[in-house]
């Protein structure tokens, strides 16, 4: 079993003992740690926003969530089977305190978590999730009173209105779309996007939509991180020609990818890209990614004629360099599309809207798209260190050795040369270093780590 705490939320495989998996015991902990922070925040709404993904365990772990939080004094609105955006826009739409995203994302269907969101509908800062933890801890949390207990009602529109939202942003072109008479095939892996992404389709003009793994059962029909070797039967049935694109979305639908009417795979980095590249068209302006997404986005930016800003990982540090930067548009290189016209989240809905905007009025196959962009290929390697080992000292001297270079030590080690890149990142957990490194053919960019990976063998044996 496991249970990951973080300043981000709780995450586990459901069952165990208390402190082992993600057992009941420790869903009400956390949520009442929740409650208990958000009380201290002062805000005069007494609603907190709850939804769910379709994973087997939703419905036990919201029950528990929503009762320990009415437990505390607060009144809970439950949305009901959501998606990750959708909830993010419910909290400043009803003005509530919270929120709370029940779902563990990409990982497989034995694992759960708790998102956690302010009052702006934005993930907790860093610091507000070592102050949450530290109530966890010390389980310093005092329950409501019989007469003070909260209340729950729940509410199913929100997915509508969220179809609504996307339809009336700027740059979402709905005559364009419904013009081009896209053919198109969804893979919903048996959660929330076979509820919400057909219907959004078939609002913006897409007449022919089929879906596969459509039902929200939470028995993923594959590995649920949309990555190609997860997509097999995506991929085989693009590759029959009777589809103009393909569209792949996560349990929790805030990670969008595509696959080409030819089978292959647009490639998840090159989502951002894509619509970047369609907002840069619109307006000028920065963008944002974080350091481990692929240099084409730099290109794109730099081409419409606005600036690239780099960010740590983590989708909190991506939209907090949005927010410094101006960014006209954002995320993170696995499919995450950040459009602050809409809000501050990763929401595979709108990224939807503004893709298919973006092919629509270009006219052309999404394969003819791919190909206009610069063509990269990413490299993920680790190296594994004995634990007496400074690995922080190991990176400074790796940062100093190729010092150069253009070098970004924000978050690890990130060394950018004429025509590809290497990031350094150290684990919490365990003395290894992921290397993530990216060049214009598969061949270099493995080589480009195997050279690293050899400076940091040389450094150790000193």
């Amino acid at each position: 079993m496991a249970l990951i705490k973080s300043i981000s939320g709780i995450r586990g495989t459901i069952g165990g003992k208390p402190g082992e998996g993600l057992s009941p015991i420790d869903v009400v902990t956390f949520a009442a740690a929740y409650g208990t922070w958000l009380k201290k925040q002062g805000h005069r709404s007494n609603r907190i926003v709850l939804g769910r993904d379709a994973r087997i365990s939703g419905s036990m772990v919201s029950s528990l969530v929503a009762n320990t939080l009415i437990g505390l004094g607060w009144d809970v609105l439950d949305i009901g089977l959501s998606t990750t955006p959708t909830v993010e826009l419910a909290v400043p739409w009803t003005q509530a305190a919270g929120g709370i995203i029940i779902t563990a994302s990409h990982n497989p269907a034995q694992w759960n978590a708790l998102k956690l969101l302010n009052h702006q509908g934005e993930f907790i800062s860093d610091a507000d999730g070592k102050a949450l933890l530290e109530i966890a801890e010390k389980q310093d949390f005092s329950f409501a009173s019989v007469e003070h207990v909260g209340k729950i009602s729940a509410d199913d529109s929100f997915l509508t209105q969220h179809i609504a939202h996307v339809l009336g942003l700027p740059w979402v072109d709905q005559t364009s779309i419904a013009n081009a008479n896209f053919s198109v095939l969804v893979d919903a892996v048996n959660s929330t996007g076979g509820i919400v992404v057909p219907d959004l389709l078939k609002a913006l003009g897409v007449r022919h939509v089929d879906v596969i793994f459509g039902e929200p059962t939470g028995h993923f029909a594959h590995n649920p991180e949309p990555l190609p070797e997860n997509l097999t039967a995506m991929i085989e049935k693009m590759k029959a020609g009777k589809y103009d694109l393909g569209i792949v979305v996560d349990p929790d639908v805030d990670r969008l990818c595509f696959i080409s009417e030819d089978g292959t795979p647009f490639g998840e980095e090159y989502t951002l890209v894509a619509v970047a590249e369609y907002a840069l068209s619109k307006q000028a302006g920065n963008t944002v990614s974080n350091l481990s997404s692929t240099r084409a986005l730099k290109d794109v930016t730099v081409a419409g004629g606005g600036t690239y800003f780099a960010a740590a990982v983590g989708e909190v540090n991506v939209v907090n360099q949005m927010k410094a930067q101006q960014a006209i548009i954002g995320g993170e290189g696995n499919g995450g599309v950040i459009f602050p016209e809409s809000h501050y989240g990763r929401d595979a809905l709108v990224g939807i809207g503004l893709f298919l905007s973006h092919l629509a009025q270009k006219g052309i196959k999404i394969s003819e798209l791919r190909a206009t962009y610069p063509s990269y290929v990413m490299s993920k390697n680790k190296i594994e260190l004995s634990a007496d080992l400074n690995v922080d000292l190991i990176l400074a001297t790796v940062a100093e050795k190729f010092k150069h270079e253009q070098v970004n030590t924000i978050d690890g080690v990130k060394i950018d040369f004429a025509d590809r890149w290497v990031h350094l990142r150290k684990s919490n957990t365990e003395p290894i270093i992921r290397i993530y490194s990216e060049a214009p053919s598969e061949s270099e960019a493995n080589a480009l780590a195997q050279e690293i990976m050899q400076v940091i063998h040389e450094i150790t044996q000193k």
